[in-house]
């Protein structure tokens, strides 16, 4: 068995791993906060506790060595797809208890955790199991679109469900409890499949110079602190997105509130339509159209104009909060082009961590600009809530529009250094 397992062809893994990769991030970064939208928690407590969930992505660097010191990744990631089975249907069984948010959000953040490191060990056994350059660059296409598709169906479809299953019943929890029980049982069964026919390649092996593990863990990290402007990169890395971070936390919110509450009063369904599926789409069509652009032209030459097309389309919600449209096509139009030019400026960021991580220890270097990344979006949003109950949503959106300047600071310093 085991050598047939390792003739398994890349097309029966590599869009499945992909998929899976993005069912839990989904769940921690959308749906809880929609959910918790559903069950009436304020935005102030919801944006903060909901930010932090970022903190796994965050810190997960650190944890990174003990996904190649011990076990294989095949045999994480088959177990941390089962462990975040377990953790979604522990999410639907607390929902109806009286401390429901408490107890949700700790499971939200075991969650979190084993997604995280299940993106460690993925990531790592991509490079494994497609070991030839020329496979990668075939593949890596095919990982984006399953990973974004994922993202549709978690964002628009299940977002969808929930709607149609509280308009049908008028119970927000047992909506959710579902949603999350169909999430645990897709997860349990993922983990089976790839159990079954995940390769087993003769690298997928424990590390074992462990002696010499804490000196070249410290030396990884002062190798990237010790790069050339470093400090600016930091900069860039935190605040290219400090106005998105907020607008994007306090996204459904707005679609869900009242129009009383200066919200566009939608139903949690037509949430799933015009935001998880019309709007995931347009990101995913910005980040092609802006891979194509750097392609062309190259990064230093598209930077400038990137920024502008990611961030001046935020003008777009305050639009909405001001003539709070009763168009559904309208309000779908409008978030399409807001996330269009969001995918299409975020390709260049994207790119620029590449170019940062570039050099010795780039799997290192590449996860610790992902964690300053998630950390741009974690603290940010941690406010949001609390920001947009003190200001309303058109004051709001407006302070999202003006937080963006920093970035466009930002890529000036930047943009001389490539």
């Amino acid at each position: 068995m085991s050598v047939a397992l390792r003739n398994t062809p890349a097309w029966a893994w590599v869009p499945t791993i992909s998929f899976s990769q993005a069912v839990p991030y989904v769940a921690v970064m959308m749906l809880a906060t929609v959910m918790y939208k559903n069950l009436d928690v304020p935005n102030a407590e919801l944006a903060f506790y909901t930010a932090w969930l970022y903190l796994p992505w965050v810190i997960k660097p650190l944890w990174s060595p003990l996904v190649e010191l011990f076990g294989t990744k095949r045999r994480w990631i088959v177990g941390l797809q089962w462990l975040s089975a377990v953790a979604l249907a522990s999410v639907a069984l607390s929902l109806h208890l009286p401390d429901f948010f408490r107890i949700s959000l700790a499971l939200l953040w075991l969650l979190a955790f084993s997604s995280a490191t299940h993106d460690i060990a993925s990531d790592g056994y991509y490079m494994l199991g497609l070991p030839e350059r020329s496979q990668q660059a075939a593949f890596v296409g095919v990982r984006s679109a399953f990973y974004k598709l994922g993202m549709i169906a978690g964002q628009g479809g299940l977002v969808y469900l929930a709607g149609v299953l509280i308009e049908r019943h008028g119970d927000a929890a047992q909506a959710w409890a579902v949603v999350f029980s169909l999430l645990a049982l897709l997860l349990l069964l993922l983990g089976a499949y790839h159990q079954w026919v995940l390769p087993r390649p003769a690298t997928d092996q424990p590390y074992i110079a462990r002696a010499n593990l804490w000196a070249g863990f410290v030396e990884t990290f002062r190798s990237f602190f010790r790069k050339p402007g470093i400090g600016v990169t930091l900069g860039f890395l935190l605040l290219y997105r400090l106005g998105e971070a907020q607008l994007l936390k306090m996204a459904a919110p707005f679609l869900l509130d009242s129009r009383a509450q200066g919200g566009l009063g939608l139903s949690t369904a037509s949430v799933g339509i015009v935001y998880g599926t019309v709007g995931v789409a347009a990101l995913v069509l910005g980040g092609i159209a802006g891979g194509l652009v750097i392609a062309r032209f190259g990064l230093k030459r598209s930077l400038w104009p990137m920024v502008c097309i990611m961030h001046i389309p935020d003008l777009v919600f305050v639009y909405l909060a001001v003539a709070q449209p009763s168009d559904t096509l309208l309000i779908a139009a409008g978030l399409a082009v807001e996330q269009f030019g969001y995918g299409f400026g975020f390709a260049a960021f994207m790119l620029y961590m590449v170019t940062v991580a570039d050099g010795e220890h780039k799997t290192a270097h590449y996860a610790l600009c992902t964690g300053f990344m998630a950390l741009g979006m974690m603290l940010p949003g941690m406010v949001a809530g609390w920001l947009q109950q003190q200001l309303g949503y058109q004051l709001f959106f407006l302070w999202a529009c003006i937080a963006t300047l920093p970035a466009f600071g930002m890529t000036l310093l930047v943009r001389r250094a490539l």
